[in-house]
């Protein structure tokens, strides 16, 4: 079997989204204190679709929303002309084979999240051409089935907080994730806010659901060290990227505090920087993002290596790429969840592209054993929707 072709397109949504709110998410923005959208750089209403055709029929679906018109052109100019020709089986020579040949630029960052949307294409491939979803060529099923939190509890107004919290719980959900509105910048009544944000969810959650909480890179370690002891009286499950991903030593430092377990890797690139975590001991989950790490071949290796640490991995994101990773190793003990809504922030214009992803169903999903691959097909005629940039 050989590579043919290489397709990308980027889909770039052109309907209604829902409007910013103040104090809706922290980010690495707000120290600078120069908009009153801060989290404008990190909405993605953009997607790119890879798709590798072979000589046998089978045809690979990978994906990206990092930066996906520059993601396009790196797949379509560097890496494309690698693999057309290749056997897709040959799926770890190849990763190394792009990985190599763009060390010069593509290490980390776009460069990374097009070898990975190609290489999640791969692994589609090669679960289709063996007649096997792709988490039995990981080692099979782990679990049952996989629990999942839901991801969304953005900061707002309290009652609109407690009525959403209450709809999670409802619906049978064990674990749930919220963001943090307010960072370094706000001072001591900001620091009340986030408070009063955790305060309310566990008041309305009860101590049966665990909570997550996301400052997403907005803070820094004096301000972690300030929140941690306020937020400690409410049991968190983990506190997620409180600092941004570059400073390590601040991660061990409040991994050091063991007060609230600390979990990030979101915005990781490879393997080498997830060993710099864990033999720093950084962090207590580690939380990946498999089309942004390296893809599936970069995930399994992390997976791996974690547990020799008996670090668990729970990556970002829900997506199917990501669910056949928890499923087939036991050191993931839950995946994430983006319930499906009106376009905001970008995670979930994932329901809006590609059908096939599976609906939880009292807190969680299974996959099916009888669909190869990942389980994934575009939604054409949805695409209409978009722009789309061939």
């Amino acid at each position: 079997m050989k590579i043919t072709e290489v397709r990308t397109r980027v889909v770039e949504w052109r309907g209604p989204t829902v409007p910013p709110q103040p104090h809706f998410c922290t980010n690495p923005m707000d120290l600078l204190s120069l908009s009153q959208d801060a989290m404008a750089g990190f909405r993605f209403h953009g997607w790119v679709i890879v798709e590798i055709f072979t000589d046998a029929g089978h045809v690979g679906i990978g994906n990206a929303a990092l930066s996906p018109r520059l993601t396009k052109q790196c797949v379509d100019l560097y890496l494309a002309p690698l693999l057309v020709g290749a056997d897709p089986f040959d799926v770890e020579f190849l990763w190394q084979l792009m990985y190599r040949k763009t060390m010069a630029f593509g290490r980390k960052g776009v460069g990374m999240t097009a070898i990975s949307a190609v290489d999640i294409a791969l692994w589609d491939i090669l679960g289709k051409a063996a007649k096997q979803p792709v988490f039995k060529l990981l080692g099979g099923r782990t679990k049952k089935t996989i629990p999942v939190y839901a991801s969304r509890l953005y900061s707002g107004p309290l009652d609109e907080l407690a009525s959403e919290a209450t709809k999670y719980k409802e619906a049978g959900y064990k674990a749930v994730k919220m963001r943090f509105g307010w960072g370094p910048v706000d001072g001591a009544e900001g620091m009340r806010h986030n408070v009063d944000l955790v305060r309310t969810a566990r008041e309305v959650l009860g101590d049966d659901v665990d909570i997550m909480a996301d400052a997403y890179m907005g803070w820094n370690l004096d301000y972690a060290r300030r929140m941690i002891p306020r937020l400690e009286p409410f049991n968190l499950r983990w506190l997620e990227e409180p600092v941004i991903p570059d400073d390590i030593q601040g991660y061990a430092q409040l991994k050091a505090m063991n007060r609230i377990p600390i979990a990030g890797g979101e915005h990781g690139f490879t393997q080498y920087e997830f060993r710099d975590l864990l033999e720093a001991r950084a962090v207590d989950y580690i939380q990946y993002d498999t089309n942004r790490v390296g893809g599936i071949s970069q995930a399994r290796k992390i997976n791996a290596m974690a547990e020799s640490f008996a670090v668990p991995v729970v990556p970002h994101a829900g997506q199917m790429h990501n669910y056949h990773l928890v499923m087939s190793s036991l050191n993931s003990p839950m995946a994430e969840f983006f319930p499906p809504v009106d376009v905001e922030v970008g995670n979930e214009l994932f329901w809006y592209i590609f059908d096939g992803e599976p609906v939880p169903e009292n807190g969680a999903i299974d996959l099916r054993d009888d669909v190869p691959g990942l389980g994934l097909t575009i939604k054409e005629d949805a695409l209409s929707k978009f722009d789309v940039i061939e």
